[in-house]
């Protein structure tokens, strides 16, 4: 069956995102829009409205053009948000980038996408040049904030005195591209995620009814606006309602809460590993968090039990929890703050003009009976266009009937209540990040040292799910260590890529084809884990 969303359905915004973003921030002037949560230095609405349309004439006097790939290589600051509109506004899509990446990681994203142009931080300009080596095609690296003393390369900051005219680029929301986040999907290595200025800008409209913002809110951003989670929750949708976003670049627990105590920060959105130290770290204690009245999770599952320990503790009404994915903008569930009693553990009920299918594990193209388990398939606006350049993977995502097939099991209760309680596909989600399975095997294949191997996500004892090598070494290397393995790792990927644990074995179960058996290994963990219990 199709379930339909209960609400008033929102028409598609057929404006560009930086339109519908900051559409009344000149009217809204000296109200507080963006605060740095370390030094206070603050960019008011007024600000972030001129200066973005200043930086958007600097961009297109430096050759940006319609058509064009940004790549946005930053950790949270108060002129992330001005360098995002500023490149929507020359006509660029902007492609996000984890500033933590290698320069091997950041040069595929930057060919894979054919981003020409760069902007970054000082600190982190080595390695965008090092990756703009490797990609090649760059034509120019821009910096957000002040250069290091005597390097010529280019600020935006500069662009603030550009008398060049304010580009009037014309767009069609509905196929030009606004953003180009990375994702690996359901399964694979990370593929450019084509969302469009009309399908991140509905999906703005439908959250408004669900968590509902406005003047005078005060919103914590520690989690990464380059994240799709980050940059929906904690950019477009307070800066489109006219709430003050409080920045910080990492999450740092003694910071984050002195963060919301001095701020007096209203609302959380946060991922399970926050939700986590709110519940249980004795520090929390510490500090005055009676300003807060709700908080959010997303990006991963979120354990019921632990979402009652921590709204006890915080004495808030229950821990809010949405559901989404980057191919979907990336909202499609959400649990209403105004909700009465909703079912703890479920991450809400659809949004406006949001379809959904619960689809039979054994049968796609059939419905699961009510109330069972299956793979859950959205339809709607907030659909992605496709993947960049990947014909057979959008088609393998999105049927003929339009239905995107998350790779997600689930089951919908007699209320219209959604449960998430597994996944299909392979992807491990390591404190919100996406880590790509095949990613890691083929590194550590690499080694000299390996002669087979297989990673899955496995749960550690804090209930964070990480990802764990099984390995079978090479006849010539008896003395590989798992710390040998892990460093490796560690020195080829982004941190939150890591291997955290390894266990050596005689052989990778593997199908006829090829394939690995990853529930196999993953019964064997629970085996494992039984064992140990009983020991």
């Amino acid at each position: 069956m199709v379930f339909r969303s209960a609400y008033e359905p929102v028409q598609p915004l057929s404006e560009p995102i930086h339109d519908v973003v900051l559409g009344r921030a000149a009217e809204r002037g000296d109200t507080p829009a963006l605060i740095d949560g370390a030094t206070g230095f603050t960019l008011t609405y007024g600000q972030v409205d001129a200066f973005h349309r200043t930086v958007a004439a600097g961009l297109a006097e430096a050759g940006v053009r319609k058509g064009d790939v940004l790549a946005l290589h930053s950790p949270n600051t108060v002129l992330f948000p001005v360098a995002f509109y500023a490149a929507t506004r020359a006509g660029a899509a902007v492609t996000t980038v984890h500033p933590l990446a290698t320069a091997e990681e950041f040069a595929k994203q930057l060919r894979d996408s054919a981003a020409r142009w760069i902007v970054t931080v000082s600190p982190l300009l080595p390695a965008a040049r090092a990756a703009a080596a490797l990609a090649g095609g760059i034509r120019e690296i821009f910096v957000c904030d002040q250069p290091p003393e005597g390097d010529p390369v280019p600020s935006l900051q500069s662009f603030l005195g550009c008398t060049a005219p304010v580009p009037e680029t014309v767009l069609d929301p509905a196929e030009d591209l606004a953003a180009l986040p990375y994702s690996s999907g359901t399964t694979g290595v990370p593929k450019g995620v084509m969302l469009t200025h009309a399908s991140i800008a509905t999906n703005l409209a439908q959250l408004e009814p669900v968590i509902p913002m406005g003047p005078g809110d005060r919103i914590l951003a520690i989690l990464p606006f380059f994240h799709i989670y980050g940059l929906t929750a904690l950019m477009n949708a307070p800066l489109r309602r006219g709430a003050t976003v409080v920045v910080l670049p990492r999450f740092e627990l003694g910071t984050f809460l002195g963060a919301i105590q001095e701020h007096r920060i209203k609302g959380l959105y946060v991922a399970p590993p926050i939700v986590l130290a709110l519940a249980k770290h004795p520090s929390v204690a510490d500090y005055d968090l009676s300003s807060l009245e709700y908080v959010v999770s997303a990006a991963a599952p979120l354990d019921a039990a632990l979402a009652a320990a921590c709204s006890a503790r915080l004495g808030l009404p229950p821990v809010l929890q949405a559901y989404g994915m980057t191919e979907l903008s990336p909202g499609t569930h959400a649990v209403p703050r105004d909700a009465q009693d909703p079912p703890p553990g479920t991450v809400g009920r659809l949004l406006p003009s949001t379809e959904m299918r619960i689809l039979r594990l054994d049968d796609p193209a059939r419905d699961a009976e009510p109330g069972a388990e299956g793979e859950i398939a959205i339809r709607g606006p907030q659909v992605m266009k496709g993947y960049l350049g990947r014909p057979e993977a959008t088609a393998a995502m999105i049927d003929a009937d339009g239905w995107l097939h998350t790779g997600d099991v689930g089951r919908v209760d007699a209320d219209g209540w959604l449960f998430v309680v597994d996944r299909v596909k392979e992807l491990i989600k390591y404190k919100g990040f996406q880590v790509a399975p095949a990613e890691l095997e083929a590194l550590l294949l690499t080694h000299e040292g390996v002669a087979d191997a297989a990673v899955i996500g496995v749960v550690d004892a804090d209930g964070t799910e990480i990802p764990k090598a099984f390995v079978v070494r090479q006849d010539s290397a008896p003395g590989l260590t798992a710390e040998d393995l892990m460093a490796y790792v560690a020195a080829r990927v982004s941190p939150y890529k890591k291997i955290r644990a390894v266990a050596f074995v005689d052989g990778v179960p593997r199908a006829a084809s090829g394939k690995i058996l990853r529930r196999e290994l993953r019964d064997r963990e629970v085996r494992t884990r039984e064992v140990g219990e009983r020991a």
